[in-house]
């Protein structure tokens, strides 16, 4: 199996990759806290959306921080990917979350607008002001290294989509407070709830692509079966597959019927060299982890035993 581990700068800026996850997360588990009990005394629905957002957020910088940390670790016997599925497993329950409190907001939101309930403005306001200045404060934290991958990017995005919440609920608070409109904080619950949707659903449209093991995005698999036909020696692909273990870690496998001579004179290894290359370069989703099996036309045809059959001893 032919393949690429991270390393160099990558590893030895690790640890400061779960530093800054670390104080981004407590940080918003912080927030969820203060807006949890905001929610409860100010009896705003806006709040509570955007507590149980907060929370699912810190969900997916939790994920991210596992990420961090297990990203550079061997293999072992027992876990031959370690746990990089993790982070898919988790992405789908944080997804579930979101979608929940975005139909509860949706459904709430809609009930208070026609019977609007009273909202404690300005302790509104203070609770979201305190939201807003943690979230900038994650923000802070996670800004300077946010390029550096995927995992960074995705964790200040998170947090950026959490201090537009905090915006909104001052927005709400404000409102409340120079119209007497209380209906107000319902419309904003019901702007946080709409932000949340599209991103529950491509959450759950990515996790779902990884665990039901989903081609990965970007490549067609005609075009690689085509290259890879056009390689000297290979007469055929058969039983081409192509997942994605996590993000970042998109795996290959196929049958490849070749030349006898392959066998006879020699040339299986530069055969199974040019495949790796095939796949690893050409393509816009580079594939470094790749398992060809190469065979010849004669065991190709013998793979399907005829009803009845009994397979030959290897003893």
């Amino acid at each position: 199996m032919g393949g690429t581990h991270s390393g160099g700068q990558g590893a030895r800026d690790v640890g400061g990759q779960r530093r800054r996850l670390l104080v981004a997360c407590l940080i918003t588990v912080g927030i969820v806290a203060v807006q949890a009990i905001g929610a409860w005394v100010t009896g705003s629905l806006a709040l509570l959306t955007d507590a149980v957002h907060s929370l699912a957020d810190s969900i997916g910088l939790f994920v991210a921080l596992i990420a961090a940390s297990v990203m550079f670790r061997s293999a072992t016997r027992t876990r031959t990917w370690g746990y990089r599925r993790v982070e898919s497993l988790a992405g789908a329950v944080q997804a579930a979350l979101l979608v929940g409190i975005a139909l509860y907001a949706a459904v709430e939101g809609v009930q208070r607008l026609l019977a609007p309930r009273e909202v404690l403005h300005v302790e509104l306001l203070l609770f979201g002001a305190a939201g807003l200045v943690g979230n900038v404060a994650a923000l802070l934290v996670l800004a300077p290294r946010r390029q550096a991958n995927l995992n960074l990017r995705a964790a200040f995005l998170e947090v950026f989509a959490d201090a537009l919440g905090s915006l909104g609920v001052i927005a709400g608070a404000v409102i409340i407070w120079t119209t007497g409109w209380h209906g107000a904080d319902a419309v904003v619950a019901l702007l946080i709830a709409a932000m949340i949707v599209p991103r529950a659903v491509l959450l759950l449209r990515e996790t779902g692509r990884v665990l039901l093991e989903f081609t990965p995005r970007g490549l067609d698999l005609d075009e690689v079966r085509e290259h890879m036909l056009s390689l000297r020696h290979v007469q055929e692909v058969h039983d081409l597959h192509a997942s994605t273990v996590a993000t970042g870690l998109p795996v290959l496998s196929a049958h490849v019927v070749v030349d006898d001579a392959c066998f006879t004179q020699g040339c299986a290894p530069e055969t199974l060299a040019a495949l790796r290359a095939c796949v690893a370069e050409h393509f816009p989703v580079p594939i470094l982890h790749s398992t060809f099996q190469l065979e010849t036309a004669q065991q190709a045809s013998g793979e399907q035993l005829a009803p009845g059959s009994t397979p030959r001893s290897c003893h």
